[in-house]
């Protein structure tokens, strides 16, 4: 068993608490699916939204579907010219046996270019 880091991001069409609420919960389980882990897997998981999103915390849609003992933290992505906006981005740490190129890494709706590299 070892440490391993799963990517994800998702995209919302306006700033509002039931759009992040709504996309968080959507990305997470989506994450926790396609990679069969559970929530007693998870070591961390951190979260960054562009900085035009500012009505709530991603962490509050976690929490909802059951997170709450899993340390959980939200910060703003850096602001660069140009970048895509209303991303909502994930990096989730978990305990695994899994390899790194057996993860799934998962990008939603808007979101789906950024990183087709690794999807």
């Amino acid at each position: 068993m070892c440490v391993q880091a799963i990517r994800g991001a998702t995209s919302v069409e306006a700033d509002e608490p039931s759009a992040i609420y709504a996309r968080t919960t959507e990305l997470v389980q989506q994450m926790l699916s396609s990679n069969d882990i559970s929530v007693t897997d998870l070591v961390s998981v951190f979260f960054t939204c562009t900085p035009d999103l500012t009505s709530a915390f991603p962490a509050t849609a976690a929490r909802a579907m059951g997170l709450e003992d899993v340390p959980l933290m939200c910060a703003v992505e850096m602001g660069v010219n140009n970048a895509p906006t209303g991303i909502i981005r994930v990096m989730m740490h978990i305990q695994s046996t899994q390899k790194r190129e057996d993860l799934t890494h998962v990008y939603l709706h808007a979101a789906t270019g950024l990183r087709s590299n690794i999807v």
